[in-house]
């Protein structure tokens, strides 16, 4: 004891014993605190009888110490009940993750005549998961969303569905909560990753080809493999575009009535390849390959079976269903799925141009970006390219198919067939972004720092026949080519979880010959489109 005296008389000066004293009473306490043995007896503590006995406190102070130790022990702390939550010994971590989004949305498409569409919305969307791995280099995840689009997660307030009335102020019916994720995975080697479900994409892409929200379903490898400043990867995707099973049912067994029926499951088919190159220590550059193939496709006139939409199978069109003034369709434009009278394969009631067909698609893509620095912001330089190998015969099925329909309306002399457009085959993305250090990612939501912010904006040119209509992004063109136009968007985090981001686009029709095809449920009443223009303004709670 008189060695920790001598040492506290060096730290507090010999001026101040009384301070000496009290930091030993201090240290007495938390020595004999709760924690330590003495708490569970009622005998007088030695370590205060000791002290006292070396002179190092007074009677008085031994005493009120002795005095909070017993009323520790009167009132000791509560305990808490073990809690009942379990995880599996198997699990080594767990995360929570998603977003809450609010949203302000403005929509205006125009077609040709001058008239138009406006739609006001205020929307919502919530996306909420887990994920983690667990032994053995697994790992798993699932989410849940608002919406069943697979291209949006947003739902409008004030709307409700439920047949043929509206369901009272402030319904419920059109809200509900899906299954956007479900997916397990493996990593048997470190440049080895394989996963199962539906997923996350696993593609290096962009927006100009894939939409954001959509999580493809089926087998995924991702490989990569690092050679001094190069980083090579490669991905692979066997994705179940469409299921149509059974494959085969007799007649008579519940299946298409007498007719049974005969159907193969749609598969898209990617093969990924790329590199990282790391040119300087904030300098990089980025590019992939990706190759689409599509297998399984038929006609809905050789499935066999009662017609049903989409037809993935049928002949894509891409043009609207106006015959001219005074015709039975009153909606101009109107797209939709199906053949129509005459075309091949079976039509939708009120669709009667193909919107959805994947025939003739075999698309290259080359997604690349270049990572800089400007003074202390980072920059980035970003874009794609695609082309349709077999555009040309995508273009020439989609004249021979729009002629057949019109020969089988009663159109005025103004509405004519078109030549087969076979150099519409191809789209290109070129754009810019900047944002404080570590910022790059927050338009999209990938990243969320307080105080971060990002700019970016690109140019876009998607013509009719370059890409597969069904996984456009809803949002910038509405989901439809044959559209060029503009895109910018600024986004700032006030907090490490709050993200306020605007976005505007503006978009016009590319070849004024054809329509503006692809399925939107935004706006599917005008095709062609002659000018889009669409405004955003979301607040995004992150976890």
């Amino acid at each position: 004891m008189q060695n920790w005296e001598v040492k506290f008389h060096k730290i507090c000066g010999s001026q101040n014993p009384s301070v000496t004293r009290w930091l030993t009473i201090v240290i007495a306490v938390w020595a004999i605190s709760p924690v330590s043995k003495a708490f569970c007896t009622e005998e007088p503590d030695p370590v205060i009888g000791l002290m006292l006995e070396k002179g190092m406190i007074t009677e008085r102070e031994a005493t009120n110490v002795q005095a909070q130790l017993d009323a520790r022990r009167a009132n000791p702390p509560a305990q808490f009940p073990e809690s009942k939550w379990r995880i599996n010994t198997s699990i080594k971590d767990m995360e929570v993750f998603g977003d809450l989004r609010l949203r302000y949305e403005d929509r205006l498409a125009v077609d040709p005549t001058g008239g138009r569409i406006d739609l006001q919305r205020e929307r919502y969307s919530l996306r909420f998961g887990l994920r983690g791995e667990a032994l053995d280099n697994v790992y798993y995840g699932f989410r849940l969303e608002t919406s069943s689009n697979p291209r949006s997660s947003w739902v409008s307030l004030g709307t409700s569905s439920g047949g043929t009335t509206y369901q009272d102020p402030f319904g419920k019916s059109t809200a509900g909560i899906n299954i956007g994720q479900i997916y397990m995975g493996w990593r048997p080697a470190s440049w080895l990753d394989i996963t199962a479900g539906k997923m996350p994409n696993p593609l290096y892409t962009t927006p100009m080809v894939w939409s954001p929200s959509i999580n493809p379903e089926g087998l995924a490898e991702h490989l990569k493999y690092t050679v001094g400043e190069m980083e090579l990867f490669a991905n692979f995707g066997q994705f179940l575009y469409q299921d149509l099973n059974p494959s085969s049912a007799s007649s008579g067994l519940g299946f298409n009535g007498l007719f049974g029926q005969t159907a193969n499951n749609i598969f898209q088919i990617d093969w990924q390849a790329g590199l990282i190159y790391h040119i300087t220590t904030n300098t990089s550059f980025k590019v992939g390959a990706t190759f689409y193939q599509y297998f399984g496709l038929q006609q809905s006139s050789q499935l066999n079976i009662t017609p049903l939409a989409p037809y993935f199978g049928d002949p894509y069109v891409g043009e609207g269903a106006y015959t001219g003034p005074g015709s039975d369709n009153l909606i101009n434009g109107y797209s939709g799925y199906g053949g129509g009278s005459g075309l091949p394969g079976h039509g939708s009631v009120g669709y009667p141009n193909n919107q959805v067909g994947l025939n003739n698609l075999e698309v290259l893509e080359v997604p690349f970006e270049i990572n800089f620095k400007i003074s202390h912001l980072d920059a980035r330089i970003f874009g794609d390219m695609a082309y349709n190998f077999q555009g040309s015969q995508r273009a020439t099925a989609a004249a021979t198919a729009y002629a057949t329909y019109l020969a089988n309306q009663a159109t005025p002399a103004t509405i004519h067939a078109f030549a087969p457009q076979t150099h519409d085959c191809k789209a290109y993305q070129i754009g810019f972004a900047l944002g404080s250090e570590g910022g790059l990612g927050l338009v999209n939501g990938t990243t969320a720092k307080k105080h971060a912010w990002e700019v970016r904006t690109y140019w876009q040119h998607t013509e009719q026949y370059a890409l597969d209509p069904n996984l456009l992004d809803l949002d910038l063109f509405n989901g439809l080519e044959n559209l060029q136009g503009v895109y910018a968007a600024a986004a700032y985090s006030f907090t490490d979880n709050f993200i306020g981001t605007v976005r505007y686009g503006y978009a016009t029709r590319i070849n004024n010959n054809l329509g503006t095809g692809g399925s939107s449920g935004d706006i599917p009443q005008i095709n062609p489109i002659s000018q889009y223009n669409i405004l955003q303004a979301d607040l995004t709670f992150k976890f």
